[in-house]
């Protein structure tokens, strides 16, 4: 049913998908072959980087990137994005599966504590105090056990970015 929706919405393909969940974007590219599925920094990256002007900060922020980014090759873009955007990015060591594991982190916090113990010392030596993923369920549990909050890294690109058009209607093609 999913396939069959987006084929329809991105006018049999026509159109690229967006997916803001790396897990479930990892999963759909395992079913559905008939399209190009995107997760965000995928997207930004392919799609507007020459369309934006980005303006780094001096910030230092964190990224995470989940176990998805990594089976789908997409560790590299989504630190290169970040590195658009901060002039200071750390990628925590030692700090790979976040534990949550799809949504058993609700029920089962202590897999998700034990995944990320080495990660608060790491964050309150370098200062950062905010955090970047592509996963809404990754980032719940990062933020409950780094001591800052972790979110999109869509906001940081907002942040950090204005376009260089004013027309970004006809971005895709």
């Amino acid at each position: 049913e999913l396939e069959a929706a987006l084929w329809e919405a991105s006018r049999q393909g026509k159109y690229p998908v967006l997916c803001d969940q790396s897990p479930c974007l990892h999963r759909m590219r395992e079913q559905i072959k008939t399209m190009k599925l995107y997760e965000p920094a995928e997207f930004i990256y392919t799609f507007l980087r020459d369309k934006l002007d980005f303006t780094p900060t001096d910030r230092t922020v964190a990224i995470h990137i989940t176990c998805s980014m990594r089976k789908m090759g997409l560790a590299d873009t989504l630190t290169a994005l970040a590195r658009l955007c901060s002039n200071n990015v750390i990628i925590p060591e030692e700090v790979g599966c976040c534990g949550f594991a799809g949504d058993r982190g609700f029920t089962y916090p202590e897999l998700n504590a034990y995944a990320l113990r080495k990660l608060r010392p790491q964050i309150e030596a370098s200062g950062v105090r905010i955090g970047y993923s592509n996963s809404r369920t990754c980032e719940i549990g990062l933020t409950t056990n780094s001591g800052i909050p972790y979110v999109s890294i869509v906001y940081l690109v907002d942040e950090c970015t204005k376009p260089l058009t004013t027309d970004l209607t006809h971005t895709v093609s």
